[in-house]
């Protein structure tokens, strides 16, 4: 299935009307304020509207986990970052760094073996 992610409430109601088969993710502060009258309109044209506020990252190393957090963030979503190596293998002041960053973004680091199902994945 092809997903579109809407960073406005204009581009999800122009990409549902486009008739274009798929699913629309509303991907805004406001999206779950319209993802109902949205989630309609969409099953008028036969697509699949989806908010979700939380993504679910696996991360595989700690320079993949310093690499995610330094680039902008795209997305308003809160990111649960679930590392899958030993964050004991950190300096206490590089944890805290990517601490910080990651409390800067909105974002937690979690311990990998809480992941359930991941979202996307950062190597």
């Amino acid at each position: 299935m092809r997903i579109y992610v809407a960073r406005s409430r204009r581009s999800a109601l122009e990409r549902i009307q486009s008739g274009a088969k798929g699913m629309v993710e509303l991907d805004y502060d406001t999206g779950w304020e319209d993802a109902v009258e949205l989630g309609r309109l969409g099953q008028k044209y036969g697509i699949l509207v989806q908010f979700r506020s939380v993504e679910h990252i696996a991360v595989r190393s700690a320079e993949g986990l310093r690499r995610g957090l330094q680039e902008p963030k795209a997305t308003f979503r809160q990111r649960h970052l679930y590392c899958l190596f030993d964050l004991t293998s950190l300096a206490d002041a590089e944890l805290r760094e990517l601490e910080a960053l990651a409390i800067g973004h909105g974002d937690y680091i979690i311990p990998g073996h809480l992941l359930r199902e991941p979202t996307c994945i950062w190597d």
